[in-house]
């Protein structure tokens, strides 16, 4: 499955009364919620004595891209797009991989 592909199938589970900017809202309101969801169970791992739930932790991850697919279907962008953005960001910041002092004195990414 591609990610534009998931879009779609993640779209028939939202409140199609929603605008553009109501899925952007619930888009960036639902990310905020699910990490914080995803770093409450490795704060209870590392803080608390609990064992790491790798199945909650995969579950909730799958929520967090359900609410950036509605982040990206209010912005009228697909998934691809938004992950091939990320990746060319990623490539002009880091060409040769991740290097600490590159990313100590990172300058701004250009829209590539």
């Amino acid at each position: 499955m591609t990610l534009n592909e998931y879009q779609v199938l993640a779209y028939r589970t939202t409140n199609h009364e929603l605008t553009n900017q109501g899925l952007i809202e619930n888009g960036v309101m639902g990310l905020c919620g699910e990490a914080g969801e995803c770093i409450d169970l490795v704060k209870k791992s590392l803080f608390q004595g609990h064992d790491l739930d790798r199945e909650k932790l995969i579950d909730e991850l799958g929520d967090v891209l359900w609410y950036a697919a509605q982040l990206a279907t209010g912005l009228d962008v697909g998934l691809d797009v938004v992950a091939q953005y990320n990746i060319n960001k990623l490539k002009e910041r880091y060409p040769d991989g991740f290097d600490s002092e590159k990313s100590i004195h990172r300058k701004e990414y250009e829209n590539v």
